[in-house]
């Protein structure tokens, strides 16, 4: 039973195996640029960056030009065009370097990139290899399609000819790595350079590149050989044949890309991955078996997949953070949300951990899921921390957001706890204690609310000022002020209030707006009563004192309870809030109240003129004049004899009238 492990793998492929997708020519992956090449010209030339995919500018429809220029009414010859054509692309690169400036300047000359105009503007840039250089490597980046064989042997010419050895065989790798073959003028041109710069060296070795068909025996090649085998309908004896007549020299870079290449039939690749370890041909290292990992990691090869992990760590091997990061990626995306947390484990464990980074996002994944299992979330935070990490105040952001996109803003307080409890010992900052109890409370989970005060006060870490302000505002957005009371009591209970004048005007507010002045009335004066620490803010005065004016609200018992807080603000040093007294007089309001408001603005017996004026102004613009003598009456002698009362009475007398409906008596009566 040597093979039992091939027997098995062919009897499952061919019990279950439906063909996947086969490869579309139209869809054809397109090899990056060239990277050693691009790098050692941004070294030597100084050449600024280009973006990576950025693609060649378009014309406009219904234009069609074969090198950039647009058909006018006059002919013009192929000729002409590509010539025209080629000038710019040169005067441009000659010009320019930055990335944008170049495209600009294509667009506006209406360039479309061809592999014509590619060799021909590299054949006329052979005496600058600078340009040559900049213009290939833009090309290589954002149109590598336009890049054949005859564009890379130009482009090796004007290096080799041009004395850039060292590049020169760069390009030569790079070339092998595409498929490409070194042509026999490349081979005679530059070996002449060499001859004549006495570099035996690498004339031997250009005639041995050569000599040997050049591509022939390149990684992608063999790579290729292999997997026409491998994809064959079924794996065979004679498969196995053919692979072993290729004499292959298998190393980890071949096996990785074969393995890779195969990854639209995963049971295929895993069975040349066995075979080539079984028949001596190699020995699996951590690259091949991390490669194999990423085929395997899919929902129909998930036991596979499990037990070769299994067996890359015993073998001394670690996952790599390319393989968690994709095959993790995969598992959330068709909401294999389980296997993705056991992935997690595993890979904490090894040599290779995942970043704070890979552990936030399976949070996320996790509390966005259908139903939020919080024994999936304890066990990553357990892994995590287990390995000597902490949980952070970004990471909880992170989970909020996602738990708010969800609308479970009311499960925070269970994540809180298992962030917590799973040994990291984590507490949230204080800005982000506000944000989760606040976010609790406006939602109206008063209890989930509360679990997270108790479970911060037995964690000995108490929510801060800011935080039970924000408790006191969610409850009252919320609507609930018996709980924002509540609330507000127990913060004011603490040493060193700091944030109690925010949370009281928010609690004031919120009575206020829901008609209910007099309730906060009676909770205001209780709670500064009874603690002296509080002192609520001038514009909480001012919040109170405007509604227990409102109409309704005064003459059922408002303007006795708003004349009482114009006592105690002059007591706390605030300077009376007036304009609401004003506006009432001027609409109701009796001459007594008037009188008693005068005398409350004031320690004296009574309060400037400038402030009597204003009242009895109000009271007789609005045409209040009797409630204005009755007040007049009531002041004392100096007002009532003083000139500019008098003539305020005088200029705002009720038509009709000629005096006074009550004279007042003279001052000798008076002073008698």
């Amino acid at each position: 039973m040597k093979h039992q492990w091939r027997l098995l793998l062919l009897r499952s492929y061919r019990s279950s195996h439906r063909p996947f997708l086969s490869h579309d020519s139209r869809f054809q992956v397109i090899p990056n640029s060239i990277r050693s090449f691009t790098h050692f010209l941004h070294e030597r030339s100084g050449f600024g960056a280009l973006q990576q995919g950025q693609c060649l500018l378009a014309l406009p429809p219904p234009v069609t030009i074969s090198a950039g220029r647009s058909f006018s009414s006059e002919p013009t010859s192929a000729t002409e065009e590509e010539t025209s054509a080629e000038a710019v692309v040169i005067d441009v690169f000659s010009r320019l370097s930055s990335n944008d400036e170049i495209t600009k300047e294509l667009d506006s000359n209406n360039i479309v990139i061809s592999h014509d105009l590619v060799l021909e503007a590299l054949r006329s840039l052979e005496s600058s290899p600078d340009v040559a250089g900049r213009f290939f490597r833009w090309v290589s980046e954002a149109s590598p399609r336009k890049i054949s064989s005859k564009s890379y042997n130009t482009m090796l010419l004007i290096l080799g000819v041009n004395g850039l050895v060292d590049e020169f065989w760069k390009l030569v790798d790079d070339m092998k790595k595409k498929g490409h073959g070194v042509s026999a003028n490349v081979r005679d041109k530059v070996g002449e350079k060499f001859q004549r710069d006495g570099l035996k060296g690498d004339l031997n070795r250009l005639r041995e590149i050569f000599a040997s068909g050049s591509i022939d025996n390149s990684i992608y090649k063999v790579c290729n050989r292999v997997c026409k085998i491998v994809m064959k309908d079924e794996w065979s004896a004679d498969s196995e044949k053919q692979l072993r007549d290729l004499k292959i020299k298998f190393d980890s870079d071949l096996v990785k890309m074969i393995v890779e290449k195969l990854d639209m039939e995963p049971r295929k690749a895993l069975l040349f991955f066995r075979w080539v370890d079984e028949s001596g041909s190699f020995k699996h290292d951590e690259k091949t078996y991390n490669a194999m990992a990423r085929v395997l990691g899919k929902e129909k090869f998930l036991d596979r997949f499990q037990s070769l992990i299994e067996e890359t760590r015993s073998a001394g091997y670690e996952m790599e953070m390319e393989t968690y990061v994709r095959v993790s990626a995969r598992f959330c995306q068709t909401k294999m949300v389980k296997e993705a947390v056991e992935l997690f484990e595993f890979a904490m464990a090894g040599g290779n951990t995942p970043t704070a980074h890979c552990c936030s996002l399976l949070m996320k994944k996790i509390c966005t899921s259908k139903k939020l299992d919080m024994d999936l979330f304890s066990r990553t935070v357990k892994a995590y921390t287990g390995n000597g990490n902490v949980m952070t105040d970004t990471m909880m952001q992170s989970v909020l957001k996602s738990l708010r996109s969800v609308d479970r803003i009311g499960q925070s307080s269970e994540v809180l706890k298992a962030m917590n409890e799973e040994g990291s010992g984590y507490v949230p900052s204080g800005n982000l204690q506000s944000v989760i109890v606040s976010g609790l409370s406006r939602k109206g989970k008063k209890d989930e609310a509360n679990e997270v005060v108790e479970f911060m006060d037995a964690s000995g870490n108490k929510l801060d000022d800011k935080a039970m302000a924000s408790l006191v505002e969610g409850h009252c957005d919320a609507g609930d002020l018996e709980e924002a009371s509540t609330c507000f009591k127990k913060m004011i209970g603490k040493e060193g209030v700091s944030y109690a004048g925010y949370a009281f005007e928010k609690l004031v507010l919120a009575y206020c707006n829901s008609f209910e002045a007099r309730d906060a009335y009676k909770l205001f004066t209780e709670l500064v009563k009874q603690n002296q620490k509080l002192k609520p803010w001038h514009s909480t005065y001012k919040i109170m004192v405007r509604n227990l004016l409102m109409k309704k609200v005064a003459v059922d018992g408002g303007f006795e309870e708003a004349l009482s807080l114009l006592r105690l603000m002059r007591y706390q040093g605030f300077p009376p809030f007036v304009d609401p007294f004003i506006d009432y007089f001027s609409s109701s309001g009796t001459a007594a109240e008037a009188f008693a408001f005068l005398e409350a603005l004031t320690s004296k017996k009574f309060p400037s003129n400038v402030m009597v004026m204003r009242v009895f102004g109000a009271m007789l613009k609005s045409g209040r004049h009797r409630e204005a003598q009755d007040l007049l009456s009531l002041s004392p002698s100096y007002i009532r004899r003083n000139a500019d009362v008098l003539q305020l009475f005088s200029s705002m007398k009720p038509p009709g009238k000629c005096s006074l409906e009550k004279p007042l008596p003279s001052p000798a009566l008076i002073e008698a």
